[in-house]
């Protein structure tokens, strides 16, 4: 008996070339790391758990397809013909679960109601000026990356699908990738989506590196109300998702995902709350992770693009990071020095990662400072203004070819 035919996982290894073999056992082992950093919460569990798990697996399970062929029967991204389509999603595991929710962008919209259900709009009421100057400013990686990427090679589409990681909403970069990118999505959303779990790990560095500690300890003095009435919240939610999908009708379905979780909330159907919550959210969150796992084959990581994506991901992540502490300057300055600049980093809108990354820094340095109402509203506005981005990359890119 034909040992290495009965474990094909071990068997395809010497079938394949060197580069492939060393990759596979190299993002195996990468995937349990994942497992163990989402463990100790070190990085973002709820993706990196699901997402470590498929890595390994992926990369651990393939087999002889024919004599001359391997793969898997997780799922194939490239399948596109409507008899191959039929035939693989009878075989291939997740296929369905790709097809039918990844590949179209209906689970970054099921991920982004479930943001609008969780989101707490009221501070963006309070605070609209501030908050908003804030999430402009940090949008700085997502627009300044774009010129940088199509410099070192990569088309239009590419380069905007790939700045829009600078904006650290994962859905929206799956979004953009899709209509923009569709050939190099996979490893764009799979950049997208370790980088921003490693926001949590960097962006304190930048802050202590940008905002002096004096600084930090600010207390914020304020004299806004408190009671914005939930009529006003879903008035504003409302008003924004018609006037967004007015002006960037491509982009309507995430608008309307995020709005219509926002609306959902301040209308206080509890039954609908908890079914976007418990099941839409952490359903979405769980399957695009695991999804994100099986996607990341060693073929697909050895592509020379991806260094590149790597590299542009990281500048887009950095650059949205300095332009949000630089809109908390601005903030701080016109306030008469009444504000904390390191509210800025929750202008990035890595929803609550960013703004809980404000707050911690914060309360290192003084513990009687709180922040997080002014970041959660820089936080949401960054959501908006990532969107609206999203509408105008996706608008105009098009025209420019």
């Amino acid at each position: 008996m034909d040992v290495l035919n009965l474990f094909q996982g071990i068997g395809t290894m010497f079938a394949q070339p060197a580069n492939i073999a060393i990759a596979r056992i190299a993002l195996i082992l990468l995937g349990i790391f994942m497992v163990y950093l989402g463990k100790k919460e070190i990085l973002e569990p709820l993706i990196m758990i699901p997402m470590g798990f498929g890595m390994s697996a992926v990369n651990a399970g393939v087999l002889f397809l024919s004599a001359t062929k391997t793969g898997t029967i997780f799922n194939d991204p490239l399948m596109s013909d409507t008899a191959g389509l039929m035939n693989i999603l009878q075989i291939n595991w997740l296929q369905p679960i790709y097809t039918f929710t990844f590949s179209n962008g209906l689970i970054a919209c099921l991920v982004f109601m479930g943001i609008g259900v969780i989101s707490d709009i009221g501070n963006v009421l309070r605070y609209p000026f501030a908050s908003m100057l804030i999430a402009m400013c940090a949008e700085l990686g997502s627009v300044a990356t774009f010129p940088i990427a199509h410099a070192m090679g990569l088309s239009y589409g590419q380069a905007a699908a790939v700045s829009i990681i600078g904006g650290a909403d994962g859905p929206m970069v799956l979004y953009t990738s899709l209509i923009l990118a569709k050939d190099l999505f996979v490893p764009i959303t799979i950049v997208a989506y370790l980088y921003l779990s490693l926001t949590y790990g960097g962006y304190p560095f930048l802050i202590r590196l940008l905002i002096p500690k004096d600084i930090r300890a600010i207390v914020v003095k304020t004299t806004k109300k408190d009671d914005i009435t939930s009529g006003e919240k879903l008035a504003f939610a409302v008003i924004a998702n018609t006037l967004l999908c007015l002006l960037f009708p491509v982009a309507a379905p995430l608008f309307v995902s995020f709005f219509l979780g926002i609306a959902i909330r301040e209308s206080g159907m509890t039954k609908y709350i908890k079914l976007i919550e418990e099941n839409f959210l952490y359903g979405a969150t769980f399957f695009l992770g695991l999804m994100l796992g099986v996607l990341c084959e060693a073929s697909t990581i050895l592509n020379p693009t991806v260094l590149t994506l790597l590299i542009l991901g990281m500048v887009a992540l950095l650059l949205s990071g300095i332009g949000g502490i630089i809109g908390g300057y601005i903030v701080y300055f016109i306030n008469g020095k009444n504000f904390n600049p390191t509210i800025g980093i929750a202008g990035v809108s890595c929803v609550p990662t960013t703004a809980k990354v404000a707050q911690k820094e914060v309360h290192n340095v003084n513990k009687y400072s709180f922040i997080l109402q002014f970041a959660m509203g820089a936080n949401i506005c960054g959501v908006i203004t990532t969107a609206i981005l999203t509408g105008i990359y996706v608008t105009m890119i098009p025209l420019l070819k």
